[in-house]
């Protein structure tokens, strides 16, 4: 990382990133052991998942306003206090209605960091400064579904399920004991009305056609990870090769992610969009000849697929800073509705594939399909709402 970004607020914004998808993942090795605790069904404590997603999925655009008009140091300190309030809660929980309450709350307070490091981000450097930052940073959080559960293992392992959340309750103390040292006042805090900020947002071309971009990328990995499981269970593989079967992608999106900051870094990135952008269209089509045709192992479509994982790697960091460096005065509302517009696409894409369950190779192919096709349009969009 060049030097205007020391190793310490690198590791606070990658902390900051890397909390939803940690408290999203850590828990789940610990199902058993919490369903025994609590006297619960396995639904009970699944509910406890769907919950927290809602609440992820409601409360982002939400801190994103708040953060833009009462400024990110007092918005960040009171979203944590909250996540580890909740997550210190759940620690001592005994029935799973309280686990699942607490959940929810547990996700609206781990809405506020999520939202908010992208608008640090946006404030504190310049656009081409952002964009290498964003570009370290997203491949991290790329492996946090994969370390998460690993480390919940351990701790339910030797200390039981409790202390993974009480894990968590120490991760947001240290996080809120170094956002104590952000500035108390700064350039966000504004009169200018919420709505005003929304309308302004939606009628920007530039800024709704790379969230646009952003959310299909996903919505594609999204429809491809739901889809996958029941692809290789009905292939005859096992759980074993179903879990490894996640990590050719993990490495995918993180190599793509380093290619495109070096890329970036010596060329710009308008190139480098256009030929993302084609790529991840012609890997699409052939994913879904891929998927309308019989298949009998994996490898013609995980191999594609990690392609894929590898533009969405040097994608992401481009787009996102793209949109939320067009809307510097509402950074956090601008991160917060193109994180809310993410996972809504990302949960239609999802919900897709899982309602056609019985035919997971087509319909996987059909909804990345589909994400292309919006993506392109994000990118057309965008080019007819170029920055001034």
């Amino acid at each position: 990382m060049s030097k205007f970004i020391t190793k310490i607020e690198l590791g606070y914004l990658s902390l900051l990133s890397m909390l939803g998808f940690v408290a999203t993942d850590m828990y789940l090795p610990a199902f058993k052991q919490m369903e025994m605790a609590l006297a619960t069904s396995a639904e009970g404590i699944a509910l406890s998942l769907s919950v927290f997603l809602a609440g992820l999925a409601g409360g982002q655009l939400l801190w994103g306003i708040l953060s833009d008009r009462i400024g990110r140091r007092s918005a960040l300190i009171a979203g944590l206090t909250l996540f580890g309030l909740a997550s210190a809660a759940i620690s001592f929980c005994t029935e799973v209605w309280q686990l699942q309450l607490l959940r929810f709350i547990q996700a609206i307070g781990v809405c506020a960091p999520t939202v908010i490091w992208q608008a640090l981000v946006i404030d504190r450097y310049t656009p081409s400064q952002s964009q290498q930052i964003f570009a370290t940073v997203m491949p991290l959080v790329a492996l946090s579904p994969a370390l998460a559960p690993q480390l919940g293992v351990v701790l339910a392992d030797a200390y039981g399920w409790r202390s993974i959340f009480l894990f968590l309750t120490v991760l947001a103390i240290a996080l809120v004991a170094y956002s104590v040292t952000l500035p108390k006042a700064d350039k966000t805090v504004k009169p200018q009305p919420v709505m005003g900020d929304i309308k302004q947002l939606l009628s920007s071309r530039y800024y709704m056609g790379h969230v646009l971009i952003f959310a299909s990328a996903s919505a594609a990995f999204f429809a491809y990870l739901t889809g996958l499981p029941e692809i290789m269970h009905l292939m005859g593989y096992d759980a074993a090769d179903i879990g490894l079967s996640f990590v050719p992608q993990t490495i995918a999106f993180m190599v793509g992610g380093l290619l495109g900051k070096r890329w970036v870094a010596r060329h710009g990135d308008a190139g480098l969009l256009k030929a993302l952008l084609a790529t991840f269209a012609l890997v699409a089509a052939v994913l879904l000849v891929v998927a309308l045709t019989p298949q009998t192992t994996i490898w013609p479509l995980l191999i594609p697929f990690c392609v894929s994982a590898a533009v969405n790697g040097a994608l992401y960091p481009i787009v996102v800073n793209r949109s939320l460096s067009h809307m510097p005065h509402c950074a956090a509302t601008a991160a917060g509705l193109q994180n809310t517009l993410q996972i809504s696409i990302s949960f239609g894409a999802s919900a897709l594939v899982a309602s056609f369950a019985e035919i997971p190779l087509q319909i996987t192919g059909i909804a990345i399909a589909i994400a292309a096709a919006l993506l392109l349009s994000g990118y057309a969009l965008s080019h007819f709402g170029k920055a001034k």
